[in-house]
């Protein structure tokens, strides 16, 4: 137990000093103590301090990408087949009566990264601290996980249909009751079922990862948003015209469900409480994933009022945020598994972790240990890695809807151009902004695995239907107009 404390302080001296450790211990003993202070809040080097070994310790340029783009292009075909589906109901009765249905589609695909993501995040964490390697230890972190999103997602779904409501009636100046039951069922019926069941191959995922030795990290959080976007949008469609038909004849089906969803919170918050690892999430949980369905909703009111603009847009809505909101959530999970290495929630030397840098910095810092261990690369080097899969990735995606013969707008090269640069220009403010608000969540105490990704997500959601929408307008204006305006 000693001697192995005693060679990770080795390491971190040699890492955040630059310095050999020939010397011994007499003149670096101040340096020493100051990095063993850490090794308690680890909660791993008295609990399991072999557990620090099973991540991979030297993450080259090749690994990280080979375990981030095969998941990534998952994922990516997941939000193009929801584009495809987006361009298809856009065009269904109930999403053209009930428009309000637009407004909240970026909220209910936002909660993968409210939820789902979230999931993935602290669930990494929790395997690579060592806290899911046994079968009892597995089911009681993925039982008590499940039941917390449940309640998230019936609060944040119902609290998602009345900002759209209300979205709405600003717009229209009135409001339906029955339009407004539909939505409110619809929406949680869709959080609910999408969140049980990519929480469950989120956790699968996880469990897989450790027993392959690969970083959970790397591969949980872009598989999580794999199938989301098109379950989530599958359901909202399937649910919200069954019962727009059922206006007028089972008037009773929309409330009804409605009332079931509610009256099992108390049951998913019972079961929640049991376990410690989610009793505080519980509890401080709510801001981020409440705020980051607003951001979102407001991102689903741009996408409404384009969307009777230029038809087009649809089918690449759910591909840029989606990109966006998968890379900075792998990120997001990186930084925070090292910092919850490192030491307890709070514990940040300014010096050594400074909260604020510059792009230069976090883009181009060779040499500078952005992550300070030996078990990761920096920060720097990891967003290179996601940022040189911009581009390649949007083009399998965007020729892959235009081989679909989807869509309403046709791959000129000066549209892939622009839309290039804007989807390069979401990814890279994403990336910048997730370094630093993560580590001013953990300067302030609060635990960005349960908090960061939210953000991030719903504020890729918004920068990227705001910047689809300029680049949409922007070639309308030089004359790239094969865009199926609409009147």
């Amino acid at each position: 137990m000693a001697g192995g404390d005693e060679s990770v302080e080795l390491t971190l001296v040699d890492a955040l000093e630059g310095v050999a450790d020939s010397e011994g211990g007499g003149k670096r003993l101040p340096d020493v103590v100051v990095e063993t202070k850490i090794l308690p809040g680890n909660g791993i080097a008295h609990d399991n301090p072999i557990q620090l070994q099973d991540p991979p310790n030297e993450e080259t340029y090749f690994s990280i990408a080979i375990q981030v783009f095969i998941p990534f292009l998952i994922a990516g075909f997941g939000m193009v087949g929801a584009g495809l589906v987006l361009d298809v109901v856009q065009h269904w009765v109930v999403f053209e009566e009930i428009t309000e249905i637009v407004i909240l589609v970026p909220a209910l695909l936002g909660l993968k990264g409210n939820l789902e993501m979230t999931l993935a995040s602290r669930l990494s964490t929790q395997a690579n601290l060592g806290h899911m390697d046994t079968s009892r230890q597995q089911w009681r972190m993925i039982v008590s996980n499940l039941t917390l999103i449940q309640c998230q997602a019936t609060v944040v779904g119902l609290l998602g249909s009345v900002v759209a409501i209300v979205m709405g009636a600003l717009k229209s100046h009135s409001v339906e009751l029955d339009h407004a039951l539909l939505l409110c069922a619809s929406s949680l019926v869709t959080a609910s079922v999408a969140s049980f069941v990519l929480g469950l191959i989120t956790a699968a995922v996880i469990v897989f990862s450790r027993h392959c030795n690969i970083n959970p990290d790397n591969v949980a959080t872009p598989i999580a948003a794999s199938l989301g976007d098109i379950t989530s949008l599958s359901l909202l469609s399937y649910v919200s015209t069954e019962l727009y038909f059922c206006i007028g004849k089972q008037d009773w089906a929309a409330p009804l469900i409605i009332m079931g969803y509610i009256s099992l919170i108390p049951l998913w918050v019972y079961i929640a409480n049991k376990d410690k690892h989610t009793r505080q999430v519980l509890y401080t949980g709510w801001t981020p994933v409440v705020l980051a369905m607003m951001i979102s909703s407001v991102g689903g009111l741009i996408l409404d009022f384009m969307v009777s603009r230029f038809e087009g847009i649809a089918v690449f809505q759910p591909v840029i945020n989606g990109v966006g909101g998968n890379l900075v959530a792998v990120q997001a999970s990186r930084i925070s598994t090292s910092l919850h290495r490192h030491g307890p929630v709070g514990d940040l030397d300014d010096n050594r972790d400074p909260i604020f840098i510059t792009p230069m910095t976090g883009f181009f810092g060779k040499g500078i240990m952005l992550i300070q261990s030996r078990f990761s690369g920096t920060h720097a080097r990891t967003t290179r890695v996601l940022m040189s899969m911009v581009v390649p990735g949007h083009l399998i995606f965007i020729y892959t809807i235009n081989y679909m013969k989807a869509g309403h707008t046709s791959l000129t090269p000066i549209f892939v151009f622009v839309y290039l640069c804007v989807a390069m220009m979401q990814v890279a403010v994403l990336l910048y902004l997730a370094y630093i608000l993560i580590h001013w969540m953990w300067k302030r105490g609060i635990d960005p695995d349960n908090s960061a990704i939210p953000y991030l997500t719903s504020m890729g959601d918004l920068l990227g239907i705001s910047l689809l929408a300029i680049a949409f307008q922007f070639l309308y204006i030089v004359g790239d107009r094969d865009l199926d305006v609409g009147d």
